[in-house]
């Protein structure tokens, strides 16, 4: 039983009142969808859409006891089972043991660590120790912003995709791909879809974020052609259907877009388009969690038993599930009866000097800072103020520490 308890949801529903409804995940499942916990600022490569800072290189380390604070400062805000972001920076060029120790770490407070990397130093060896610590997700930052040395377009790029795959084959981890869709590349999108249905299963979710006016980027907003709308639409016209993007509702509309799917043969199938199904299952389960990578027989097993107590969901699966067999009955025999899973999801994160406050308000992305958790979008926008501040930090041994993080440079220096 997670402890997001329903004063937690009650906080998070009323923050989130203007864009409420039943199938609104935040408030009624979850307190949060996730929050990102940065622990360097550096980074191997200098993306020309990039959300950090120009002084982000100056930036020392945060101390291993702040960063472990920290994660139990998301515990204690959102609950166990949070799903928690570490990254950076890229964190793989962070000290690796501090790096386990932050995952290992993050498993005892029972919430659900992911790696963010664009993957240069994330090396096998490296996700076999993670994946041990505990870790739940990788997900893999490939695109043609980051301008990598002979790889000219999306399409190249899928090399190194598949590299990637087969780096964290076998460890029970979710691989999920990050892709930053802006005006040079939107036109590879439907293609880029394509890859990653052939290595459904293999690539769990699929992620786009929307080009922004934000951080040290050179390459600035976005034109008219790259919006939540178009994304979708380049799904859809390669699924040859329209999907219910409404169905479940991860904070604000204009936010975020999450579409779960099966994929079986070249056939893109929604699993689910009833957004009032979605709403009920919610209110009945919202205190129920079952963890995915223990396998999908055991999470069906554990919802069976919660469902022990609501006998009526019984019917409604079996319902459910024969319609959906009805459904995919030709794709499923054509398929021999093989079926990947591969959800879609689609960030719209705002330029720094255009933040909307309903949807800051309801933002299901945080930052945890040592000030407490934050929009992404809005410690984008301000992330000099969060990073360049010296801070006491609390040691293991009860003992207070100072942090400069400009130690090891002239600040004198870094205002000029």
């Amino acid at each position: 039983m997670s402890d997001q308890t329903p004063e937690r949801l009650a906080e998070t529903r009323q923050r989130m009142a203007a864009v409420d409804g039943p199938q609104q995940v935040l408030g009624r499942a979850l307190t949060i969808g996730c929050v990102a916990l940065e622990i360097t600022q550096r980074c191997n490569l200098d993306c020309t859409l990039c959300y950090l800072s120009e002084n982000s290189e100056h930036v020392v380390d945060i101390p291993i006891d702040e960063v472990l604070q920290r994660l139990s400062n998301i515990r204690e805000t959102y609950g166990t089972y949070t799903n928690v972001q570490i990254t950076g920076g890229d964190p793989t060029l962070r000290k690796h043991s501090e790096l386990v120790e932050i995952v290992r770490y993050a498993r005892r407070l029972e919430l659900f660590p992911s790696l963010f990397t664009n993957g240069i130093a994330a090396s096998r060896r490296l996700l076999v120790t993670l994946a041990k610590a505990g870790l739940k997700d990788v997900a893999f930052h490939v695109d043609t912003t980051q301008q990598r040395a002979g790889y000219a377009d999306e399409k190249s790029l899928n090399a190194l995709r598949e590299q990637y795959i087969e780096r964290a084959r076998g460890l029970g981890l979710m691989v999920i791909f990050n892709t930053t869709v802006h005006a040079g590349n939107i036109a590879e999108i439907p293609d880029l879809i394509r890859f990653f249905r052939r290595h459904a299963g293999d690539v769990g979710l699929a992620s786009f974020q929307l080009q922004a006016e934000t951080g040290r980027g050179v390459w600035g907003g976005r034109g008219q052609e790259v919006s939540i709308e178009g994304v979708r639409n380049c799904i859809e016209g390669v699924a040859a259907r329209p999907l219910p993007w409404d169905a479940i509702r991860i904070g604000h509309p204009e936010c975020h877009s999450y579409l779960p799917t099966l994929v079986i043969g070249d056939d893109i199938v929604p699993i689910v388009e009833d957004p009032n199904l979605i709403g009920e299952f919610i209110a009945d389960f919202s205190n129920h969690h079952a963890d995915r990578r223990e396998g999908w027989r055991r999470v069906v097993g554990q919802y069976f038993l919660a469902a022990i107590r609501q006998p009526r969901w019984f019917l409604r699966a079996g319902k459910f599930l024969m319609r959906l067999l009805w459904q995919t009955r030709r794709a499923l025999l054509r398929n021999r009866g093989r079926v990947r899973q591969l959800s879609f999801f689609v960030h719209n994160f705002m330029d720094a000097a255009a933040l909307d406050s309903e949807r800051v308000n309801a933002c299901s992305f945080m930052v945890m800072t040592n000030r407490g958790p934050v929009s992404m979008c809005e410690h984008n926008a301000k992330r000099d103020e969060y990073i360049l501040q010296p801070i006491k930090f609390r040691r293991r041994d009860g003992s207070l520490g100072d942090y400069d993080p400009l130690r090891s440079t002239s600040r004198q220096a870094l205002r000029a």
